[in-house]
């Protein structure tokens, strides 16, 4: 049966029609009905939709008649784009035989794209190029085409050219994945083994993991177990996605489904990890299994102190949808009781602070993000820190290493100098550069991850007008120069202030936090003294003038002694409340540091 099997997925850069592309295929098949057809079926998460972007992956099911009369059963796994997501999307291939990589006619190939395109040609699946939009007055086909070609030495009368939107050509798709995808091979026979490619948390039946069987079956009635954690358990319900859930009597070698594992979180059903069966144990799992590593890490408080419960439920639930996400409490003397928490990337942040606001209506609080730093100390001991407030008294540290990452921009020639200039400003090495097609350049740099974190992709963007395009990963830890950058209000250190910064940047980015925080700290009825400390010395220092209350409006003419004494008794009374008044620092001043332009 399993001849007749097509597993594949769609990469494409943001933006570029795989959502369409998906929801055209599905309509073509008759999967979905004209009635139930809304824009992007398979972004169900109404961020996805907003951000144009797919967070989750997905997978459906399609029955398709092909120009020889056979049926053919395609499984379409919906996969990520974004860099984040980059595991994500490596499971997702594991799962499949062949790509279509979808290529916007207007706009060339993008890094992330590229990207992804390698890891599929990693893991070994027939890749079918497609240029989509070519319905588009500023569509240049013929150029994209050749770019593909001499990516991927495919002939250029063989590249598809569609519009997804209209639906031209979009048979062509399905008769190319029937075609040129190879069946999946595995025998229905061996020892049970499926790949978790996905999982999502189901208040009814638990952690629903998306699975594709490659040896073996799955029948209702077995006791399954996870090799990573060797935990068991029999499984409430499995089935296919049709595109909703449809449950069937077994699942075998080839097939793409679900298993309802009736688990309480998703942590114990990881993306990546095998399945197998408790009688029939498999001997050794499917390769590529790795813990997702959390990179960015950042505070989150609750605005209105009494959030603090709702704002730990609210954490617990997302981490039950999404295991990468990863949370213990801390606090802060200046915003109260919060969460540490880790995320994949600057985008995996922004999208959990989005679902925060959105899905559970809280009002939080994200401190600057930060990165994960090994401090090697005297004693010969290695700590992790990842919030500055945690680094060690200086004279207990022989080095610091920060994390650093290889960077891949593809940009238009003209920008070249631009992007040199914007990496090299950020202690970036320039490493290679490749002409992927006549008037692209794709530049290869080294750059330590914090400096990417806050506002590089926005500048990268605006140099270049849009056109360019980044990926990332993780290199290595190296050391450097680095210190503790602390602000001081009232002589009192703000540990959200906190940074760990280069010492050749320490001074400048001191001063400008404090010309900032200047504007931002409302007046008092004393001086206020706004300091940056770094490497044990004052680097920077200015004062909040303080109000001052007219005592003297009652006095109209009359002895100056009089207007003396009740000055000298205001000058006392500003003293003392030095001495006790606490300063309350608005919500704005963190926002400040977070957006620090250069």
């Amino acid at each position: 049966m399993s001849r007749h099997i097509r597993n594949f997925c769609i990469i494409a850069h943001v933006d570029h029609g795989k959502s369409t592309l998906a929801d055209r295929l599905l309509q073509m098949t008759g999967t979905i009905s004209e009635r139930e057809m809304v824009e992007q079926v398979l972004d169900s998460m109404e961020l996805e939709r907003e951000k144009g972007v797919t967070i989750k992956a997905s997978a459906v099911r399609m029955e398709y008649t092909a120009s020889d009369g056979q049926r053919y059963e395609l499984n379409l796994i919906d996969t990520p784009g974004h860099v984040d997501f980059g595991y994500e999307v490596s499971r997702a291939l594991a799962a499949c035989e062949g790509a279509i990589l979808v290529v916007d006619a207007t706009q060339g190939i993008e890094a992330q794209t590229l990207a992804n395109l390698y890891q599929a040609i990693e893991a070994d699946l027939e890749i079918i190029p497609v240029i989509n939009k070519i319905d588009l007055p500023s569509a240049r086909p013929d150029e994209v085409a050749e770019d593909i070609s001499s990516l991927l030495g495919t002939p250029k009368e063989q590249i598809l050219r569609i519009s997804a939107k209209e639906g031209t050509n979009v048979e062509a798709v399905l008769e190319a994945i029937v075609q040129r995808i190879p069946p999946p091979r595995g025998d229905p026979e061996a020892p049970l083994r499926a790949l978790i490619f996905d999982s999502h948390y189901d208040a009814y039946k638990g952690v629903v993991a998306y699975v594709r069987v490659k040896e073996g079956r799955i029948l209702p009635g077995d006791t399954l177990r996870m090799m990573s954690t060797q935990a068991e358990w029999k499984p409430v319900e499995i089935g296919i996605f049709a595109p909703d859930m449809r449950p069937v009597a077994q699942l075998e070698a080839g097939e793409v489904g679900y298993i309802a594992t009736g688990l309480k979180t998703v942590r114990d059903c990881r993306v990546g990890d095998t399945i197998t069966s408790a009688a029939r144990p498999a001997a050794e799992p499917l390769p590529g299994y790795r813990h997702p590593k959390p990179m960015v890490f950042a505070g989150i408080y609750p605005v209105d102190a009494e959030d603090y419960p709702d704002l730990r439920d609210a954490l617990e639930k997302l981490q039950l949808n999404d295991a990468s996400l990863v949370f213990e409490p801390e606090t802060s003397q200046a915003l109260g009781f919060g969460f540490r928490a880790g995320f994949l990337g600057l985008f995996h942040m922004e999208i959990v602070q989005e679902r925060l606001e959105r899905e559970y209506n809280l009002d939080v609080l994200f401190t600057a993000p930060s990165v994960e730093y090994e401090v090697l100390l005297r004693d010969g001991r290695t700590l992790r820190v990842d919030s500055p407030a945690e680094l060690p008294d200086e004279a207990q540290i022989v080095e610091i290493r920060e994390p650093w990452m290889l960077i891949e921009i593809i940009t238009p020639t003209e920008f070249y100098g631009a992007i040199m200039d914007l990496v090299t400003k950020r202690r970036g090495i320039f490493k290679g550069q490749e002409y992927p097609s006549p008037h692209r350049v794709q530049l290869k740099f080294e750059i330590p991850l914090s400096e990417i974190l806050v506002d590089f992709f926005d500048e990268l963007k605006s140099r270049t007008r849009g056109y360019a395009s980044l990926d990332y990963q993780f290199l290595e830890y190296r050391p450097d120069e680095l210190q503790k950058l602390e602000i001081l209000v009232n002589g009192e250190p703000v540990d959200a202030l906190a940074a760990i910064v280069h010492r050749k940047d320490a001074y400048h980015k001191g001063q400008a936090l404090i010309s900032k925080l200047k504007d931002l700290i409302p007046r008092q009825l004393f001086d206020v003294a706004i300091q940056a400390a770094a490497g044990g010395r004052i680097i920077s220092r200015a004062n909040v003038k303080a109000l001052r209350k007219d005592v003297l409006a009652k006095c109209y003419g009359g002895d100056v002694t009089r207007k003396k004494k009740l000055l000298e008794k205001q000058k006392r009374g500003k003293r003392r409340l030095k001495m006790v008044g606490n300063v309350e620092i608005p919500q704005e001043a963190f926002m400040a540091v977070l957006r620090l332009e250069e």
